[in-house]
């Protein structure tokens, strides 16, 4: 294999967990120059990584949906790829895949245009715990034909930079507080609890993207704390990965900054509400747990995504409180 392109087009947590397929990928064709195809704001994920050539970037704003999809196809077919690999499940990104004209194609047996791929590997998501299988390793196993080895980890390269930018004196926590979804978004006042139990000589940081701003400020502004910082909408993404690394505990949601951590094999206390972990997206930092409401309600999970509103309209999968852990 000379030339190789992962595809994810998806949201940043999906990006995160494609990452350990680059990792394997690189290890058993360690001479190939492998290229990622990712949605525009995705990008800040992998500058300066190690593993990667090229990002590619598909802009659906700036060049229109249609627009950016036939940009793409032209740049991807002019490389002539040995392989293309596709972690996404949705028609545009078979398109890209199907008819790009690789030596070989593989894919997960959802995508609609699958009857393209040379190889395809089904994707099962489970609501047993019993029988998860987590999204890691869901995706490496549309390479397992091609590799072999143990198994491989979401990794995240910030910069030496990246590391001084945020560089701390003393203990400190970091949360992330909000989600693009209301259902898998924790409620402003748990957050304002949870950062009154934190070690009051420990700063708190509060982070997030710009959009994120004010819902943050809200919380810091209720919250009974001396040293509430909000950083949303200051740090690059690997930034806010470099600064979980050094926390004594990261508070996120069932959302993009869980895998951050996970990424960075940071501690990670991640929150459950409407989804589970049993869907196979759960924190993988080796200290790492969920937590979730202990209640037995028949309506959980509602959906694997999330909701903008309860569908229920009670929303009582979001209320239990969490017990920072003394460190």
């Amino acid at each position: 294999m000379k030339r190789i392109l992962i595809i994810q087009t998806a949201f940043i947590g999906d990006v995160i967990l494609a990452t350990p397929v680059i990792e394997r990928l690189r290890r058993c064709f360690p001479e190939a120059d492998i290229d990622f195809l990712l949605r525009k704001g995705n990008e800040g994920l992998f500058v300066g990584h190690p593993h990667l050539r090229r990002v590619l970037i598909r802009d659906k704003v700036g060049d229109g949906k249609i627009g950016s999809l036939r940009k793409v196809l032209r740049k991807v077919r002019g490389e002539r790829y040995d392989l293309v690999v596709n972690l996404h499940r949705f028609l545009s990104s078979g398109i890209v895949a199907g008819f790009s004209r690789a030596g070989q194609v593989c894919g997960f047996d959802k995508n609609p245009l699958a009857w393209r791929y040379d190889c395809k590997v089904p994707h099962v998501i489970s609501q047993d715990m019993g029988a998860v299988v987590h999204e890691v390793d869901r995706n490496l196993s549309v390479v397992a034909h091609l590799t072999e080895g143990p198994p491989d980890v979401m990794r995240l390269y910030p910069s030496k930079a990246d590391f001084v930018a945020v560089k701390q004196r003393g203990r400190y926590f970091c949360l992330a507080p909000t989600s693009v979804w209301f259902t898998k978004q924790w409620p402003a006042e748990r957050w304002v609890t949870l950062i009154g139990k934190l070690d009051a000589e420990a700063k708190v940081f509060l982070l997030g993207a710009p959009g994120d701003r004010v819902a943050c400020d809200a919380i810091a502004e209720a919250a009974n704390h001396p040293q509430v910082e909000v950083l949303a909408g200051t740090l690059t993404l690997l930034q806010s990965a470099a600064l979980m690394q050094g926390a004594v505990m990261n508070y996120v949601n069932d959302s993009a900054p869980q895998h951050l951590a996970s990424a960075m094999n940071a501690p990670v206390r991640a929150v459950f509400l409407s989804t589970v972990p049993a869907f196979g997206f759960g924190p993988r930092s080796a200290d790492s747990k969920v937590v979730e409401a202990g209640l037995d309600l028949d309506c959980r999970p509602c959906g694997l995504h999330g909701f903008r509103a309860c569908p229920k309209g009670h929303f009582r999968c979001a209320e239990f409180d969490v017990l920072p852990e003394v460190r």
